[in-house]
């Protein structure tokens, strides 16, 4: 498919499976994962699955070697964020991606699974690839979720209360999966398997804003402007803000 045909058709539309997407993965093995994820400066998870009480479990990195080899034969997942940014390998693998905005791009998460590992059903608030690496994994994809989209209440995770699938696929070494923002998704592990998911950044309004703000406030210039008052008069003292302050405090901004 050519990268015109992706972007109009699919990208922040419809979820779409790219079988045989890449011929050449990354070379990481699982050991190489779990070395990153006892490193204090990487970000690093752990979520395991209590299928018989329905909990989850979430710790957070550096994880110590006992407590990885520790691990139950199925039903966790090791998740290590930014990958690309240590690894050149994984790193290389973002020109696959050059077709779209490069300050897009969040990172190059990857995750390592058990047997029937998985971090449950779920959505993100970004456009994702999920590469399969190694092994097979099984994703189950659901709705659209708003802002009123109901989550497990008293749980670690951010888990959709209900799930209403509407698509299934096997996933395995070389295929990937699109998924727009918001689209529900269901991954489980069959044997052990390693995802890559790279991810491009969709921020809201809010996150745009507060940005703006923090840089702002770091300019000393911009810090040291105070508001002056336009010509007044006394038809101004009253309680109703005239336009001539609005547009006075538009041009100090």
């Amino acid at each position: 498919m050519e990268a015109n045909e992706f972007l109009a058709n699919y990208w922040q539309k419809q979820p779409l499976l790219i079988p045989g997407a890449l011929a050449e993965l990354p070379a990481l093995s699982a050991d190489e994962l779990a070395g990153l994820a006892l490193e204090t400066e990487i970000e690093s998870r752990l979520i395991l699955e209590h299928p018989s009480s329905s909990n989850w479990e979430l710790h957070h990195g550096p994880f110590t070697e006992q407590r990885l080899q520790s691990l139950p034969n199925s039903h966790w997942t090791l998740l290590v964020q930014a990958v690309d940014q240590w690894l050149p390998d994984v790193h290389d693998l973002l020109e696959s991606f050059n077709f779209l905005p490069r300050w897009r791009l969040d990172d190059i998460m990857v995750s390592c699974a058990a047997d029937q590992g998985s971090v449950g059903p779920h959505f993100d608030s970004y456009n994702v690839f999920l590469l399969q690496t190694a092994g097979r994994k099984r994703w189950r994809i659901g709705q659209y979720c708003g802002a009123d989209t109901e989550l497990v209440v008293n749980s670690p995770l951010r888990l959709l209360s209900e799930f209403e699938q509407q698509e299934e696929y096997l996933l395995e070494p070389g295929d990937m999966l699109y998924l727009p923002p918001r689209i529900a998704h269901w991954g489980v592990s069959e044997g052990e398997s390693m995802t890559f998911s790279i991810g491009f950044r969709s921020p809201t309004a809010v996150e745009l804003l507060n940005d703006l703000a923090t840089e702002l406030l770091s300019e000393p210039e911009f810090a040291s402007k105070v508001f002056n008052d336009p010509p007044l008069s006394t038809d101004l003292a009253r309680g109703v803000i005239d336009p001539v302050f609005i547009e006075a405090t538009r041009d100090l901004l």
